[in-house]
């Protein structure tokens, strides 16, 4: 009778110690409930402040950047015709000269022969670019006293190096600037292209010329060269950075409901991208809104305030 007694004891006080933790844990339960609930209710009230842009329609230019020196589309050496002392030069780098002009004498003198004086004449019409000699220098046929240059008509070379040999060919527009002028661009083609590498360096050279002459653009002058490979026309295009990338798939968040106080999460398919620009193949039509800042934390369904509206993509730069 007495261990009976001590038992139910026992009994008695190992339930009023659990029945608090087993309270405690209910309550637990509880709160974790709440919390869950309570955020789930936030996140279905939040609204996320967010930027927008109108998706275009129009030309998309893809292109490819390199560097280029002006030089005149004639450079001719002036050669004497014989071997001698130069007796008088008579033009100066700038000079105007005409075919055949005199430009220095050669004294083809030896000692104890004397010789009249041999005329050096300009090959070509143009503007002397280089004098090399002065009275007093000893030359010979194959030494260039200058070179005389047709300014009027100047070119830009470029190396293409061989991975983009493919993109090239004659005809193609390109947009110039200039250190120069660098607010201005300038517009060119390719009008002539080489049929082989240079093996040293892999890369293939290719000439260009202005569509209208500038008498601003003079001989030795570095280009940096904007040439266009592919013109899409037509074609939608909205912002790169609003293309949002997860999982492989790529989606934008389009402005939706009555109001614009909602996103739809809509996958796209994406064509080519140049510079910020992105074109858009399907999944967004012209016109439509698309969020192009703010939309990391976006879902379907996102409750949006659109803080700003972005203006149109610019367009490339195609005028002086």
């Amino acid at each position: 009778m007495k261990a009976s007694t001590k038992t139910s004891a026992a009994l008695i006080a190992a339930a009023i110690l659990i029945l608090p933790l087993a309270l405690s844990g209910c309550g637990n339960k509880d709160k974790e409930a709440e919390k869950a609930k309570a955020e789930a209710a936030a996140q279905e009230e939040a609204i996320f402040a967010v930027s927008t842009i109108a998706a275009t329609k129009g030309e998309l230019r893809d292109y490819l950047e390199f560097g280029g020196d002006v030089t005149a589309k004639s450079n001719i050496d002036i050669l004497p015709d014989t071997a001698g002392k130069i007796a008088e030069v008579r033009v100066r780098v700038g000079d105007s000269v005409t075919k055949n002009q005199i430009i220095a004498y050669v004294d083809p003198s030896r000692p104890g022969m004397n010789y009249e004086l041999s005329p050096v004449k300009a090959p070509i019409a143009g503007t002397i670019t280089a004098v090399n000699v002065v009275a007093g220098s000893m030359v010979s046929p194959q030494l260039s006293v200058g070179k005389v240059s047709k300014m009027e008509s100047l070119e830009i070379g470029m190396s293409v190096p061989e991975r983009f040999v493919s993109k090239i060919k004659e005809g193609q527009k390109a947009y110039l600037r200039f250190d120069a002028y660098p607010s201005q661009v300038f517009i060119a083609k390719i009008i002539e292209v080489s049929p082989v590498l240079d093996q040293s360096s892999r890369t293939m050279g290719a000439k260009l010329a202005l569509i209208e002459r500038d008498d601003r653009i003079k001989a030795g002058m570095f280009a940096r060269i904007k040439l266009i490979t592919d013109t899409k026309t037509s074609t939608v295009k909205i912002p790169a950075s609003a293309i949002v990338s997860r999982f492989g798939d790529n989606f934008v968040f389009v402005v939706d409901g009555e109001e614009k106080n909602s996103v739809r999460k809509q996958p796209v398919t994406v064509g080519i991208r140049v510079d910020d620009k992105a074109e858009i193949l399907s999944g967004v039509k012209a016109n439509e809104e698309v969020v192009v800042r703010g939309q990391t934390l976006l879902e379907d369904g996102s409750r949006i305030n659109i803080v700003s509206r972005m203006e149109s993509l610019p367009e490339m730069e195609s005028n002086k």
